[in-house]
């Protein structure tokens, strides 16, 4: 739990875990901000205004998934490195998700790193499908990831640079 162990749960994510008739037709923004604080980069950054605060720059993001298309915008622009983008529709066995990254070693295209889930334990090999750098990402580098489609809500980071176990 969050308060207990600065952790978000999948229980506390329940309700903004997109439904699955939404997940099925492609890549979906999930703002994994579930705390009132004073931020609201991603609405500006969403050209489509999918994402919104209902009570003010204080609340808590709310994503309209009927408007999400998946674009990726938000994802650099949050300052928690809270929002990720997954496409459950990438592939039959394997998802995609698009993930905040500001470490070093920058990944290449290609790459095989170590995906970690919130905690930052190792939960499986991913392939780097895209590093995307832009000016609009200011220094945030937004990485695309491919990974077991079972695990698409629970990866959230990337460990590059570093020999992957089999499991």
């Amino acid at each position: 739990m969050l308060n207990k162990d600065g952790i978000i749960s999948l229980a506390e994510l329940a309700p903004l875990i997109p439904s699955e008739s939404r997940l099925k037709k492609g890549p979906v923004a999930m703002a994994e901000c579930i705390q009132d604080i004073p931020c609201d980069p991603c609405v500006l950054a969403c050209p489509r205004h999918a994402i919104t605060m209902k009570a003010g720059i204080t609340d808590q993001p709310h994503l309209d998934q009927a408007v999400c298309n998946g674009c990726t915008l938000c994802v650099a622009s949050c300052p928690g490195l809270a929002i990720f983008v997954v496409n459950m529709a990438h592939a039959p066995r394997s998802a995609t998700v698009t993930l905040p990254y500001e470490m070093l070693p920058v990944p290449k295209e290609g790459e095989v790193v170590a995906a970690l889930d919130r905690s930052g334990k190792t939960v499986c090999e991913a392939k780097v499908l895209k590093v995307m750098k832009s000016k609009v990402y200011d220094r945030t580098l937004t990485i695309t990831i491919e990974i077991p489609k079972d695990l698409a809500m629970s990866v959230r980071a990337i460990r590059a640079g570093v020999k992957v176990g089999r499991k």
